[in-house]
């Protein structure tokens, strides 16, 4: 097996993670919330979907990535909706204390399970993985060259978030209640604009 076929994946699977988007925002503010170790469990649930959706590219399951793609508005309107909730959460949610008990914390299972469950909402990833593996000349491989890929782009998607969420938690240590408020406000919004438009893309209103 060529190895190059995974380091090809580990700089696909880095560079789609760096995209910004709701998932960047929501892990952010995660890391912001509960500490990097949260944080870095919800990048893991990304990279797993990114990992998911890469390999479902790779391998060329042309009839998944059909099924995905037509049942686009159902989960656009899943995970628009749970964007929206996500959102309204967090405007209202009060600063976050320095060092949350372990009793204040949402599971670690819970944050690797909700936002890959949330970022597998979104199949046009898997067409983003298929273009861009289309375009540099990587489609059509053997099994063994696909399996590289897959595991390039989730070991490149992972780093990103590793690299993201240890830069977070860094900065995290010199923010002021004020600003964690605002931080709050700031990523509550966002997170509701994302939300609503997915429910618009869902109901055919944009």
């Amino acid at each position: 097996m060529d190895i190059s076929f995974l380091i090809r994946g580990l700089v696909i699977g880095f560079t789609v993670a760096m995209v910004v988007g709701p998932i960047g925002v929501l892990t952010i503010r995660r890391t912001l919330a509960h500490g990097r170790v949260y944080g870095l469990a919800s990048g893991l649930g990304v990279a797993a979907a990114d990992g998911t959706y890469g390999g479902v590219a790779a391998f060329g399951l042309t009839a998944i990535t059909a099924i995905l793609v037509g049942i686009r508005p159902l989960l656009a309107l899943v995970g628009g909706g749970f964007l929206v909730w996500l959102g309204v959460r967090t405007l209202l949610a009060p600063p976050p204390a320095r060092e949350a008990s372990a009793a204040e914390r949402p599971g670690l299972p819970a944050a690797f399970g909700s936002i890959y469950a949330l970022t597998m909402t979104n199949p046009m990833t898997i067409l983003s993985f298929a273009a861009i593996f289309a375009g540099f000349g990587l489609s059509g491989g053997s099994a063994g060259e696909a399996a590289l890929l897959t595991l390039g782009v989730f070991i490149g998607s992972l780093g990103w978030w590793i690299v993201l969420t240890t830069a977070i938690a860094i900065v995290r240590e010199r923010l002021t209640a004020g600003v964690m408020v605002w931080l709050n406000r700031l990523s509550g919004g966002i997170l509701v604009v994302f939300g609503l438009a997915s429910l618009g893309v869902a109901l055919g209103i944009i």
